[in-house]
């Protein structure tokens, strides 16, 4: 593969401040993202649930972390369209990348099915067997809302009679839409109505066989890959001592999830050891393709994490 240049994307700690004792510090969060700007990362984000995996609210903190920041893209890794009507939403966003200068991007997923997700689905009146419809429906609406001057659309879920969206993204096109998933039918999605691909898989080689795969569809159905922005979500713990790293991974994703370690590093990926095991862990998810690299910190020190990974492990990662 050619040579590209490699861009670091920070995931805000929004569901661990929840977790913590007390109120949300959210000052220590902001000044977080301050920090990982300041270290040279290239994008902060912040994920999304509302009942299922509690967090602070990602547009709203985005908007927030957009005032304090200059520099870095600001993106949802991954928010959840079926729970929100699509023209709210499209005005939210449309907001959002008018208070942060045309930063954002909006990473999206149609939510994994287990019990928690099917009643947070249920809470907020969308029932969960019609998210997949719903998540298409919403994209479709949010392209054309953010570029047309007038929409009318009669859909499966919504429908729309002459809407006009009062504000308009920034960004001339409207804001990029980076999609979640892995399989088949996921990697379709992302060819009909993604400009970016946003997996979180279990190891590099897994990322490298769905990447290939991807290139397989989009050859079968004529969709050029030319423009696809292809990232990577993934979770470390940098640390010279390897069995606390993976003590500290173990507990994390364990309290993060409410599932047994073992089950869910089967499903993402994480990485905890030493700097040269997280380069090397990266280094392989770059030489597959990855352009831009979502780090999640799996520790109970986000400062010092981040720290560590600006100064020991992302000046050896920077190309393929």
């Amino acid at each position: 593969m050619a040579e590209h240049t490699v861009s670091f994307g920070f995931l805000l700690p929004t569901r661990e401040a929840v977790m913590a004792q007390g109120q949300p510090d959210f000052r220590q969060l902001v000044a977080l993202a301050e920090q990982a700007e300041a270290l040279g990362f290239d994008s902060l984000w912040a994920g999304d649930s509302i009942l299922a995996r509690p967090r602070l609210e990602a547009l709203t903190t985005l908007a927030a972390v957009a005032t304090r920041t200059q520099r870095v893209k600001l993106g949802t890794a991954v928010l959840l369209p079926a729970l929100r009507h699509p023209v709210v939403l499209a005005n939210e966003v449309a907001n959002l990348d008018l208070v942060s200068q045309g930063r954002m991007i909006l990473g999206v997923g149609i939510a994994t099915k287990n019990r928690a997700v099917e009643a947070e689905f249920a809470a907020c009146g969308v029932p969960f067997g019609t998210r997949i419809g719903r998540f298409e429906e919403s994209l479709t609406l949010l392209r054309r809302l953010w570029t047309e001057p007038e929409v009318t659309f009669h859909g499966r879920h919504f429908q729309l009679q002459e809407v006009r969206l009062g504000l308009r993204p920034l960004q001339a096109g409207g804001v990029p839409l980076w999609l979640a998933g892995a399989v088949d039918n996921a990697l379709r999605r992302v060819l009909r109505l993604g400009d970016g691909w946003l997996p979180n898989p279990p190891s590099p080689q897994a990322f490298a066989e769905a990447w290939q795969r991807l290139q397989a569809l989009a050859a079968e159905m004529g969709k050029p890959l030319a423009g696809l922005h292809r990232g990577v979500y993934t979770t470390l713990n940098i640390n010279d001592d390897a069995a606390q790293a993976e003590r500290e991974m173990q507990a994390f994703i364990e309290g993060y999830y409410g599932a047994p370690y073992e089950v869910m590093r089967r499903t993402q990926g994480v990485c905890a050891g030493p700097p040269e095991r997280c380069i090397a862990w990266l280094n392989d998810f770059v030489a597959a393709g990855a352009q831009t690299l979502v780090l999640r910190f799996g520790a109970p020190d986000q400062r010092r994490q981040l720290e560590r990974c600006a100064r020991d492990v992302l000046p050896h990662v920077r190309r393929a």
